[in-house]
């Protein structure tokens, strides 16, 4: 089956709920293989979280409606890999600068 197999969103949240809670929740799709959640800037009321979900056919709008849900915000979607297969980037010479 083709469609959506990782998506990786840039995400506001508040300090609560805690990402552990956020990644069991969103674990708990149906079609969630696995959730990776990082945070990289926090700052007095907030945290800024990167979020890579992997599955078969996932889909946006659940998803979406999930971390709205426990009160976040999607910045941006900053990678999809969709098909039968996920697709990794590859280093090019213009990676290098």
């Amino acid at each position: 089956m083709s469609g959506i197999r990782r998506i990786v969103l840039d995400i506001l949240k508040p300090h609560e709920p805690k990402i552990t809670d956020l990644a069991l929740k969103l674990c708990s799709l149906k079609e969630v293989d696995g959730v990776n959640i990082t945070v990289y800037e926090i700052d007095k009321a907030t945290e800024n979280v990167k979020i890579t979900i992997e599955g078969t056919n996932l889909q946006y709008d659940v998803i979406k409606e999930v971390i709205e849900s426990m009160s976040g915000v999607i910045h941006s979607i900053d990678e999809v890999a969709a098909g039968r297969r996920i697709i990794e980037d590859v280093k090019t010479p213009q990676d290098r600068y």
